[in-house]
């Protein structure tokens, strides 16, 4: 965990470096732009300290295109560190379509991980080198802060919904990750090891990581276990939505409004039936929000995601 005691943590990704250096430019115009203030500061009043000789009169010559000059040039600088950091928000908020999914469960106090073939981890996050990752991210009891100081990314991961982060790191290594919201009493023993491998070996390490089965294949189970598909199955006798490539589409609501059936939809559907109800269909849906765990509705999201030819994925 030496990344939380160092001055400054290693770089793990291509956008922390970017950031780094955004950084320290803000840090260089902060500099620039307050350094002459506080130097004249000091300066007039060594200069017309009292009982001293000097000029006090007021000047009748303005230099006004000086006066332009020390508001329109921080003001043009300012504005161009604005679009600069812009565009990096809008960069780490748009994960690439081919992105690695990976979900994250927090709970007091601790992080689960899972990855799409199954496979589990406890405070630890294994990836590949130079491949896209997304994190999809739900809490299970309060609010909890995935924060990976080599990558210089956060994100709160706030329960009944859900939140994600992408990322794609360029090099090798064992680096920190934790909790950086306050969770409870042992807040601080929230922590982990985010290590990143040479494809080679990721694809080793997901092969010793033996799985009974996808997370797909287990939301399958759960969906028939559950008595899921005595309403949604093709064959059913009660009328319900059919959730063949159901995901990314468009969903009518009954009050007229217009849904999209991404993760959260999903999730609410499961968890809050009578949110959102589709349109021509009765409010029979009862709420597993007692019966199914966030990982498991997870699985069951996997599983739907499945359902959905590439087309309809978002």
């Amino acid at each position: 965990m030496s990344d939380f005691i160092a001055l400054w943590p290693q770089s793990a990704s291509a956008y922390s470096g970017r950031l780094d250096l955004l950084m320290w430019v803000f840090t260089a115009l902060v500099v620039a732009l307050s350094a002459p203030v506080f130097i004249l500061i000091a300066y007039y009043a060594w200069k017309y300290r009292a009982g001293r000789k000097a000029d006090r009169s007021d000047r009748v010559n303005r230099n006004t295109l000086m006066e332009i000059s020390w508001a329109l040039i921080p003001f043009i600088l300012i504005v161009a560190l604005f679009v600069w950091s812009t565009r990096m928000f809008f960069t780490v908020h748009q994960p690439p379509a081919d992105a690695m999914e990976i979900n994250v469960v927090a709970k007091q106090w601790m992080w689960k991980f899972e990855h799409a073939g199954g496979q589990r981890e406890i405070d630890e996050l294994h990836v590949p080198v130079g491949e896209p990752v997304r994190l999809s991210m739900a809490s299970q009891d309060v609010i909890h802060s995935l924060y990976i100081p080599a990558l210089r990314l956060k994100q709160d991961v706030v329960p009944g919904r859900y939140t994600s982060l992408w990322f794609e790191a360029d090099k090798p290594g064992i680096y920190a990750l934790a909790c950086a919201e306050f969770c409870g009493a042992d807040h601080s023993e929230m922590t982990g090891r985010f290590i990143v491998m040479e494809k080679p070996a990721f694809a080793a390490w997901l092969e010793q990581s033996g799985t009974d089965a996808s997370l797909a294949a287990e939301g399958e189970k759960l969906f028939r276990n559950n008595g899921c598909s005595g309403c949604h199955s093709p064959a059913a006798t009660v009328k319900a939505p059919d959730l063949e490539g159901l995901y990314g589409r468009p969903v009518p609501l009954a009050d007229g409004s217009m849904a999209t059936a991404d993760d959260q939809y999903i999730r609410d559907s499961i968890l809050l039936p009578q949110s959102q109800i589709a349109a021509g269909y009765p409010e029979i849906m009862p709420t597993y929000k007692n019966v199914l765990s966030e990982d498991e509705v997870m699985k069951l999201v996997a599983y739907i995601k499945s359902l959905a030819t590439p087309e309809d994925t978002p």
